[in-house]
């Protein structure tokens, strides 16, 4: 038997997509302090390194040869990527240690979607920083140091748009480490690993049956591939990375990754 009085709600009623996900998340990134903490302190340390740096070159009379002032911008990207990772890894891995993530699955039960939601928010959102303060670093450099090398079209992308998506990319990983391992602590510490321990364990192997191995870390560690990203040539070993390179090699590590990310994230509970 039917109600005669069958209530309506007065709120329009549709299935959720991707883009209610993507609102959620933007939130949720720009209203927690850790947010404003690690891209705070990483714009600081990209501007005051990157034009310290250049001020003490410019001071110090020094020969450039024929490099451009750009490759300066690396002495302040190395530290603001410990930010950029800190700040990757809490974007998920908080969540599980305060428990949010069950709300967060509750409300958005597609996994899938809600982890595309947030890799797509940080990305943007480290991206455009990133780029822009790199880009700020790299006209004050020119202007401050005077070299006999004016910088190409290509050399200024690659030190902006480049730098930009490098850390980008560098902290998506970081968020990917950080759904497979679901602990703040525990995947940052993997990641700053992952950032420092190849270059230091590459300076102590001195067996000449260790040669090649050692190589290998001072070619595709990651601060050689930053070093990498601002010169035309490899500057470790005539096969290493140089250009867009590293960038491209970074993209594909942390496109495997993020896949098992996704597979991890669909096949276990929270």
């Amino acid at each position: 038997m039917s109600t005669p009085y069958a209530y309506v709600s007065p709120i329009p009623v549709r299935k959720a997509h991707l883009g209610d996900a993507l609102a959620s998340e933007w939130t949720k990134i720009r209203s927690v302090r850790s947010t404003m903490w690690t891209l705070g302190v990483m714009v600081l340390l990209m501007l005051g390194i990157g034009l310290g740096v250049a001020a003490i070159a410019s001071a110090s009379n020094a020969p450039m040869g024929e490099e451009s002032a750009l490759g300066f911008g690396f002495f302040g990207m190395l530290p603001a990527s410990i930010c950029v990772i800190t700040l990757g890894v809490l974007t998920i891995a908080s969540e599980y240690g305060t428990g949010m993530i069950r709300t967060t699955l509750t409300a958005c039960p597609s996994r899938a979607r809600v982890l595309t939601a947030k890799a797509l928010v940080f990305f943007l959102l480290v991206f455009t920083v990133t780029t822009v303060v790199a880009a700020l670093v790299a006209v004050a450099q020119v202007a401050i140091v005077d070299t006999a090398a004016t910088p190409t079209a290509a050399e200024w992308l690659r030190a902006t748009v480049g730098a930009g998506g490098y850390l980008a990319l560098l902290g998506l990983l970081s968020l990917a480490v950080g759904t497979l391992i679901r602990h703040s602590a525990g995947a940052i510490t993997v990641m700053i690993g992952l950032l420092l321990l190849p270059l230091v364990a590459a300076l102590f192997m001195f067996s000449e049956a260790l040669k090649s191995v050692q190589e290998f870390l001072f070619t595709y560690a990651i601060p050689s591939q930053m070093i990498a990203l601002y010169s035309t040539t490899a500057p470790f070993g005539e096969n290493g990375p140089a250009g867009w390179e590293p960038v491209l090699i970074m993209g594909g590590v942390t496109a495997v990754v993020l896949g098992g990310a996704y597979a991890l994230l669909n096949s276990k509970d929270v």
